[in-house]
């Protein structure tokens, strides 16, 4: 290999990324098989090798995400999930006064839907929902939970978070106490509620203020079990503060039972359990007792741990066994939730055995400058059902290390307002059949691919899943897998266990030659 001033190569290469990001080019078509539109003089190559096949997780972890499920998700293609949550509860203020005498009036739970308020010419508001899928009532079994949530794990000398797994349903059902309440037919309406408040002003007088509550699970539970487990433990050793109350205590479990999609998703640290009461002031037999009402606050701020029961399609799972890791797929499952992804090779092999795949290694050589790199993914319409609502955003990530590629940090529409429109420069969205060739995303991968050439970055294999949200750059842990390749870091994008939506991709061996997987490359070679 020829050795060159490395300086003015390093100049271009950057500016031609400046020029890139700087601008967003429009999707045409060059030639009768490939995407793309290139303002710059550039040759296009579309015959690198690009392999790919679906892997399986069989569970991932489900404490620490900024979404929680509950409910049920019958996929058309992957088939019926349900989606069961155990949540730790905290005192908002621990060791809280009762004083004397308490008569409790109401227990509330409230768990808030996403939603938006919106106000009419009339000055009038309504909510619209989001995130509530699904129209067949389903069943809410509320559970006092004895399983105790850990924050550290043991097993690492209590130095590292403890993670809790998205198959541990059966386990967490094993340690359900009372059954606190049930909530039957159950359906998310846009329903609000008016929320009172009382307090005393200077002068010790009540006033009384009251808000509007944005719809939301809100119920009333059962007093006694309210009365007995917290009003009745004044000034005892579990209420003192949240480490001993979280013991007494452990949390509570959410069960679903249904025949159809009824899925709800929420941010569980924004619920609340208010415990309303009146006490007296003044001790037993005082002349005219003053009565105060009170309430006490439990928060579901601290862990909480989405379930999973799948009911997997036969033929998929039958497929995900025995996928060709070698040679890659005709058909590529990608899902989130306990997910399944797409793992991507590009290259090929390594046939001269220097470490590096042959035809990375001749590009090298030729010392290609990338003006821009794709992978395009297009949807399998014959393998999907009609009017499948098919997800709007995939993710890509470096599976063997567990992170996001350079082109994700280098996007200069990260910054959106919408998070569906963020990312759209590395994570194109789903482009919906605009030139009769079928749906298609376009996953750009110019920086990692120009990392791969002049910085001899190793070529990672790649990892293509959904995604609830893209801007959501963390991961969680894969607990294992139905493949016997365990040689990378077992993680995934948190924002693809927090989606319920699964596609079917055309893969690298795909009997329509127009919609195999391509990695597209439009460069300049500067020797």
């Amino acid at each position: 290999m020829k050795i060159k001033n490395a300086l003015p190569k390093l100049l271009v290469v950057l500016l031609a990324i400046v020029l890139m990001a700087s601008c967003e080019e429009e999707i045409g078509t060059i030639g009768s098989e490939v995407i793309g539109d290139q303002d710059v003089n550039a040759t296009l190559d579309i015959t690198s090798t690009v392999q790919s096949y679906s892997k399986e997780f069989q569970a991932v972890q489900t404490n620490g995400l900024q979404i929680n499920q509950l409910g049920i998700y019958n996929d058309p293609i992957y088939g019926m999930s349900k989606v069961n949550l155990l949540a730790q509860v905290a005192l908002e203020t621990p060791n809280p006064t009762v004083n004397f005498l308490p008569r409790l009036d109401s227990v509330v739970l409230y768990i808030p839907y996403f939603s938006e308020e919106i106000t009419d010419e009339l000055d009038e508001s309504s909510y619209v929902l989001d995130s509530v899928y699904g129209t067949t009532p389903m069943d809410i079994s509320i559970f006092e939970s004895n399983y105790f949530l850990r924050d550290f794990d043991p097993n690492s000398g209590f130095e590292d978070i403890q993670s809790y797994f998205s198959n541990q349903n059966d386990l967490f059902e094993s340690f359900k106490g009372e059954l606190i309440y049930s909530i039957t037919d159950f359906l998310p309406s846009t329903d609000t509620y008016t929320e009172t408040t009382f307090e005393q002003d200077d002068a010790g007088d009540n006033t009384s203020e009251s808000t509007i509550v944005a719809p939301g699970i809100r119920v009333k539970l059962p007093e006694a079990f309210f009365r007995d487990k917290i009003l009745n433990m004044e000034g005892t050793p579990e209420l003192l503060n949240n480490n001993n109350f979280r013991e007494y205590f452990r949390g509570i479990f959410f069960e679903v039972n249904g025949t159809d999609t009824n899925l709800l998703k929420f941010d569980m640290t924004a619920a609340t359990l208010d415990i309303y009461f009146t006490s007296q002031f003044d001790r037993p037999g005082a002349r005219n007792p003053t009565r105060e009402e009170k309430k006490i606050t439990l928060l579901f701020d601290a862990i909480n741990v989405n379930v999973f029961k799948n009911e997997l399609n036969g033929q998929i799972q039958s497929e995900l066994l025995s996928q060709d890791q070698q040679n890659g797929e005709d058909k590529l499952y990608v899902r989130g939730g306990e997910g399944i992804t797409a793992v991507v090779s590009l290259f090929g092999e390594d046939n001269d055995g220097n470490g590096v795949a042959d035809e990375l290694d001749e590009i090298r050589q030729n010392n290609w400058l990338i003006n821009e790199a794709n992978l395009i993914f297009y949807v399998d319409k014959e393998a999907i059902t009609d009017g499948y609502k098919e997800p709007e955003r995939l993710t890509l990530y470096d599976i063997e290390n567990g992170r996001l590629l350079t082109d994700y940090n280098l996007d200069t529409t990260s910054g959106e307002s919408e998070q569906v429109d963020a990312y759209t420069t590395h994570l194109g969205r789903l482009v919906r059949d605009s030139d009769g060739k079928g749906d298609y995303y376009k996953l750009r991968i110019t920086n990692h691919l120009s990392s791969l050439i002049h910085q001899d970055s190793t070529n990672v294999k790649l990892g293509v899943i959904v995604s609830q949200n893209v801007a959501v750059p963390n991961f969680q842990e894969v607990l294992n897998t139905n493949s016997s390749n365990r040689n990378y870091t077992e993680q995934v994008p948190s924002s693809s266990v927090m989606s319920h939506q699964g596609t079917i991709l055309h893969g690298n061996t795909s009997s329509d030659l127009t919609k195999r997987l391509k990695l597209q490359i439009y460069y300049t070679d500067s020797n």
